[in-house]
């Protein structure tokens, strides 16, 4: 297993398979972008499953989501998750995408297995996006999404960032689009990882805004009454159900007690938490030839070392290196 020293037990796996995007969103990267890592850095798709399955095999991963920069610009991706999907024992796969050019890939990568996607979308209008993402692509997200859900890869969930002054009033309308489409929508409080170090406090929205805003329209009751454990959302009924929304506090209402994360970059580095400053490299020596269970080894060594929580709230703190698109979500 892959425990660390405060007895989490790691069983999801986020997979960065890229850090470019085709999107400059303000609170991720600038509007020139950034150094992409070169090509003979990253992981080839067979390092790729290989990691992929020493972890299912012999590290207890249960779960895999491949992430980005944007991971539907990786031309591997369907078979990627094709062969991911044929390990044993069979991990849950998922997908998160800013879904432009899912239109094209979300029925073959439901064929190859894919369980579940997650689609970034942070508003409803094409003046607002534009400027907030940098590019003109609002109606490739919105049929994107519709095409995920065509391909059965259902419930779509959306990913939502408010930021004071920019969408912080699109609450409510957000909820109603996903509400009728039949989308899950869940809002992610601004955290401290964009290239510009630019983050401040005080224009976050916080879970607590975001929950007054919506019940001030809907009526919310929490769907499970139990503590949410390793689950980063707090989800709510939407006027009695079925349909539920999500808030992930991550700054406010931190979950980092019960994390049962680990991360592997494109580059293959282990990041034992999405705000760790360390980084332990297992690209190198796969590639000089290190064993399944030698690789393992040096996976569970990394995983061992990981702090008891991400310090977003201490005096101290101090963001990653890496941006969110090098890190992967």
């Amino acid at each position: 297993m892959l425990a660390d020293s405060y007895g989490r037990i790691a069983t999801d796996l986020r997979v960065s398979l890229t850090d470019r995007c085709n999107l400059r969103c303000a609170y991720c990267m600038p509007p020139e972008g950034l150094d992409w890592l070169p090509s003979p850095t990253l992981l080839t798709d067979d390092e790729v499953v290989r990691l992929a399955r020493i972890g299912v095999e012999r590290l207890g991963i249960t779960e895999i989501r491949y992430t980005g920069g944007e991971p539907l610009l990786r031309r591997g991706l369907p078979d990627i998750v094709a062969r991911t999907a044929a390990l044993l024992p069979r991990p849950e796969i998922s997908l998160t995408t800013n879904g432009i050019g899912l239109n094209r890939l979300a029925g073959a990568l439901a064929e190859g297995g894919l369980d579940r996607i997650n689609v970034s979308l942070d508003t409803l209008r094409p003046d607002v996006f534009r400027s907030l993402a940098r590019r003109d692509r609002l109606n490739d997200v919105l049929t994107g999404m519709a095409a995920a859900a065509e391909a059965g890869l259902t419930p779509v969930k959306v990913n939502t960032v408010l930021m004071r002054g920019v969408n912080d009033g699109e609450a409510v309308a957000l909820l109603r689009f996903c509400l009728a489409h039949g989308y899950e929508l869940r809002f992610i409080e601004q955290m401290p990882l964009d290239a510009q170090h630019g983050w401040r406090r005080e224009e976050m929205i916080t879970a607590d805004e975001i929950l007054a805003a919506l019940s001030a329209e809907f009526s919310l009751t929490p769907d499970d009454q139990r503590p949410r454990g390793s689950a980063p959302a707090e989800t709510f009924l939407v006027d009695g159900g079925p349909a539920r929304v999500g808030v992930i506090g991550s700054v406010t209402r931190p979950f980092c007690g019960d994390c049962d994360r680990v991360r592997l970059t494109a580059d293959g580095q282990v990041r034992n938490c999405l705000f760790a400053r360390t980084e332990s490299d297992l690209r190198d020596p796969m590639r000089s030839g290190a064993s399944d269970e030698e690789l393992a080894g040096m996976w569970r060594r990394a995983v061992a070392t990981k702090l008891p929580g991400h310090g977003i709230n201490d005096p101290g703190f101090l963001q990653p290196v890496r941006p969110m698109s090098a890190i992967g979500g």
